[in-house]
């Protein structure tokens, strides 16, 4: 018979005594308590103890001395072909117009066309660059020009074949919503050098991210960490600009009321999102003076403009690199800049060309716009898109689609420069019809492994605990590439 029901069964009033209630339910009393203090202490983890959002964004030292402590990442959302711009395959040029064997395509399944359609050869002329030798189209060639300070890995490989999954799990190291984003990890490892300004910010140059804010997201990181977004046009930030008749006394006096009634709440609930949120309004209370001296392009010299193809007045690309650089120059620790465009499942040439015009010049002058100020040692520049392009070509009629390419997650192209990346390099190999990956291959896991590695992490040690499991941006898998280590 337990507690309750020895309690219930009899009714003397020595049942009912102080003393025979801890004799005899001490057992009881004991699992109260231990309930108590476990309670406490998941309660205390959950809310992140009592670190306030200025001690969680304060700068830190990471597992050991990185040589990055930015990251700049160019986002080539929609998948660029690699076969038309890194990856030249003279074999598919003999082959165009055939079929590719069975035995090499497999069980692969594709989006929009059959394993038996038809090879589709490159597009443009490839020529070697630099002292390294690199190959690259002719579709870019002011990359060309920075041949020697980028490392191009030929040999990615991805799980994932449609773009919002593939999108997340290359961010996020998991291909549904709800993890951690790279930059949120990199936030919550290093902190933040600025406090006029968000230590991880998100851009987008496009009509739209098929993976949506997940890949800028802090998950289950508290939201202290997740990327901000600024817009391309107007006020980066909605509502950054006071109403009219709104004097800075006023918005002080109200900014402090408002803490004040949030702190009061969060020393009832102890809720840490109450602390980001007060820590949000004093970020947008001194992005008023920041944010437009930064998004201000005046004061770059014509030179540099004219290098980026910058027109500071028209949201672009190369107005987004321009501005990333600032951002790293005032503390911001990283930077994403999203492009969307390159999903050519119709006239891969044509898709090529636009947005090559649109991204190429301003790709290489970051590069060497970062060198010449003394800053891509430290800063980690990413090129890429989520996954490749077919070997073989996309045709419908009914679509009104011909001359593209589907999607191809067995193998693609990414280039990365400084940030502890070896320069001039090119690393990895497919085979003969680019299909498969046949020398080195660097799985996504393997690519955030050794992003985090340049940053001063140990991707094994860099954990999280959340609801008693710990967490890993890619989880039990990946390593890092030394090879491609300066």
């Amino acid at each position: 018979m337990n507690c309750h029901d020895q309690l219930y069964a009899r009714s003397s009033p020595r049942m009912n005594s102080r003393r025979w209630f801890l004799k005899e339910c001490g057992l009881g009393l004991g699992k109260i308590a231990l309930a108590s203090l476990l309670t406490d202490a998941f309660t205390s983890s959950a809310r992140g103890a009592s670190v306030s959002a200025s001690e969680a964004l304060r700068p830190r030292l990471p597992h050991y001395p990185g040589k990055a402590k930015h990251v700049i990442y160019l986002f080539m959302a929609g998948a660029p072909s690699q076969l038309d711009l890194f990856d030249h395959k003279p074999e598919l040029t003999r082959l165009e117009g055939k079929p590719l064997p069975p035995s090499v395509i497999g069980g692969q399944r594709y989006a929009f066309i059959r394993p038996d359609a038809a090879v589709l050869g490159p597009r443009f002329k490839f020529s070697k660059h630099g002292q390294s030798g690199a190959e690259l189209s002719e579709m870019l060639p002011h990359l060309a020009e920075v041949a020697d300070e980028i490392c191009l890995i030929k040999s990615m490989k991805t799980d994932q074949f449609n773009h919002a999954p593939a999108q997340i799990f290359l961010n996020t190291g998991f291909s549904q919503p709800g993890r951690p984003s790279l930059g949120s990890w990199v936030i919550y490892g290093l902190g933040s050098e600025t406090q006029d300004l968000p230590a991880f910010v998100v851009m987008s140059t496009g009509s739209g991210i098929s993976g949506g804010s997940a890949n800028w997201s802090s998950g289950f990181l508290p939201s202290v960490y997740s990327g901000v977004r600024f817009r391309n046009r107007g006020d980066p930030i909605l509502d950054i600009t006071s109403p009219k008749g709104i004097d800075w006394k006023l918005q002080r006096d109200s900014l402090d009321l408002i803490e004040e009634l949030n702190r009061a709440q969060l020393g009832i609930v102890g809720d840490p999102e109450i602390e980001t949120r007060v820590a949000s309004y004093e970020m947008a209370y001194r992005l008023q003076s920041s944010a437009p001296e930064l998004m201000d392009l005046k004061s770059e010299s014509k030179a540099t403009l004219q290098m980026y193809g910058c027109d500071p007045d028209k949201p672009s690309f190369p107005r987004a690199c321009l501005l990333a650089r600032r951002m790293i120059e005032r503390g911001v620790r990283f930077v994403n800049i999203y492009h969307e465009g390159w999903d050519a499942h119709s006239d891969v040439s044509g898709n090529l060309k636009n947005n090559c015009g649109a991204t190429d010049q301003a790709s290489a002058a970051l590069v060497k716009d970062l060198k010449q100020r003394g800053l891509l040692a430290e800063t980690l520049v990413v090129w890429g898109g989520e996954f490749g392009r077919t070997p073989m070509v996309e045709t419908n009629a009914a679509l009104g689609r011909s001359l593209g390419r589907d999607h191809h997650p067995q193998a693609f192209t990414v280039w990365l420069a400084g940030g502890g990346i070896k320069p001039g390099l090119t690393y990895g190999s497919t085979d003969d019809l680019g299909f498969h990956v046949v020398e080195n291959q660097v799985h996504v896991h393997d690519l955030q492994a050794t992003l985090l590695h340049c940053l001063g992490f140990d991707h094994e040690r860099m954990v999280y605990t959340y609801q008693g499991r710990q967490f890993r941006l890619k989880g039990v898998h990946g390593h890092v590439v030394k090879e491609i280590l300066a």
